[in-house]
């Protein structure tokens, strides 16, 4: 089974970030879980760090003035192609995103062991970065259904 870091963020919030589940396990539980599901332990290991950092980007937001314009680095091109880069502009004219959210969302693809990232891909890491922002309930819905139901988006 060849899984990578992200693999293992998706089934992480598939499994354990649903308001059904009434269970809440431990970490060590979740560990042995997932290493029992066949995830490789760096992974798993790489995906704790990651939702950790998520957290603690939270407790830091940067600000930005509200009239600047986004310009990305070359590692963040290299990662993020225009399709990408259209999906996080196209969100934040739309009011899903504003610019922390957006800069926590790229800071998370950046923090990947990855060379690039897909859209679908991109999806589910802005996903879960909604599911953790506070106040973020309804962008949070309507990307959920975006992510699984694959709502075709029209970008005009």
């Amino acid at each position: 089974m060849k899984e990578n870091m992200l693999d293992v963020l998706m089934y992480l919030f598939q499994n354990y970030m649903d308001d059904d589940v009434d269970a809440d396990p431990d970490r060590e539980s979740i560990q042995t879980e997932l290493l029992a599901a066949g995830f490789p332990s760096r992974e798993v290991q790489q995906a704790f760090e990651w939702l950790d950092s998520l957290v603690d980007r939270q407790d830091n937001p940067l600000r930005f003035n509200p009239g600047s314009c986004r310009i990305y680095v070359e590692q963040e091109l290299a990662k993020l192609d225009v399709e990408c880069r259209g999906f996080l502009l196209f969100l934040e004219q739309s009011g899903i995103l504003v610019s922390e959210t957006r800069e926590l969302v790229i800071d998370r693809v950046m923090a990947l062991e990855t060379d690039d990232i897909g859209l679908h891909q991109l999806k589910w890491i802005i996903l879960m970065v909604l599911f953790n922002q506070p106040g973020q309930e309804e962008a949070c819905a309507w990307l959920e259904d975006l992510v699984f139901d694959e709502i075709p988006v029209y970008l005009h």
